[in-house]
């Protein structure tokens, strides 16, 4: 989720205060808690949001397995009924929180399902794969939670990961958009779980929808949303052109075009950097636009390459 982008990228915003372990008001239904967990993946921190009253609330995004942290939600839920748990998806800093809270609370957990489907390997550059989380209650796209002054839709958003949903608040037209839209960063795609391909199928998706602020698990909440998801659209399209231009200048190999394309940025962000620009080309290649050597570590334009699609 670090901040890699051309030079005509999205607008981001750097601008948050996380008041570690403070539950914050943001409106008259939704407080936050953020996770005193910052990296280069998490910006400030991971930040869990509780959703309603006393009488029965969501909480979306317990985060990390840290007791300070999970000592605040438990605070902070003092003498609340907790109604669902919620998880955008199953990275580290997202849902290893939901067993505590769980055997606190009894609160049964929801999400789209284990990590990768419980298949694939975590990434080496992410915050890793929570394996031991499988939701209660499996969701599917178009799926509706309910609770005392609250109404939720599911919104299946593949692409950071194949199991990432976003939360859709009809009392306030909000999207808690997880990591897939992000106001400090763009979100790390890595293969295989991660699928460039679906990643703008995703956020094009959004573009339909008619909520007017996202709540991101990671950083300050996105006002006007649509073209801010719009310009990231136009930031992945870039990229691409980025490859395919490195690639007919002779690059062959993802080291040589994070050399190219990345060479403004410091050298530690390189592998979280060739993990976007490796799903990048698996995208390209599917679309005939791109051919891979037997071993997938040698690209060439196709005879269409140039040609977007």
């Amino acid at each position: 989720m670090t901040n890699m982008q051309p030079s005509a990228g999205p607008a981001f915003n750097l601008e948050f205060e996380p008041r570690y372990t403070e539950a914050v008001q943001v409106t008259p239904l939704i407080r936050r808690i953020v996770a005193q967990n910052p990296s280069r993946f998490t910006f400030h921190g991971t930040g869990t949001y509780i959703i309603g009253g006393p009488e029965g609330a969501a909480v979306i995004d317990p985060g990390p397995p840290m007791r300070d942290h999970i000592d605040a939600l438990l605070k902070a839920l003092d003498g609340w009924q907790v109604s669902a748990i919620l998880v955008t998806h199953t990275h580290l800093d997202h849902s290893p929180a939901a067993r505590p809270l769980q055997e606190a609370t009894g609160a049964p957990t929801y999400g789209f399902g284990p990590h990768a489907g419980g298949t694939a390997n975590a990434d080496a550059v992410e915050e890793g794969a929570d394996w031991r989380f499988s939701p209660d209650h499996v969701l599917k796209d178009g799926d509706v939670i309910e609770g005392p002054g609250w109404t939720f839709e599911a919104v299946h958003t593949p692409g950071h990961t194949s199991n990432h949903l976003c939360f859709a608040l009809a009392e306030e037209q909000a999207l808690f958009s997880g990591d897939h839209v992000m106001g400090w960063s763009t979100s790390i795609v890595s293969p295989p779980d991660g699928d460039m391909a679906a990643y703008l199928g995703s956020l094009k998706k959004l573009l339909d929808r008619l909520e007017t602020v996202y709540y991101p698990t990671h950083g300050a909440p996105i006002q006007d949303p649509k073209p801010f998801v719009a310009s990231f659209i136009r930031h992945r399209e870039a990229r691409e052109d980025q490859i395919l231009a490195a690639i007919a200048g002779g690059a062959e190999q993802v080291t040589e075009m994070v050399e190219l394309m990345y060479h403004d940025v410091p050298r530690s962000l390189y592998p979280a950097a060739a993990r976007s620009v490796l799903a990048h080309l698996v995208k390209l290649t599917a679309e005939g636009r791109v051919t891979a050597d037997d071993d997938n570590t040698r690209y060439k334009l196709a005879s269409n390459g140039a040609e977007r699609k």
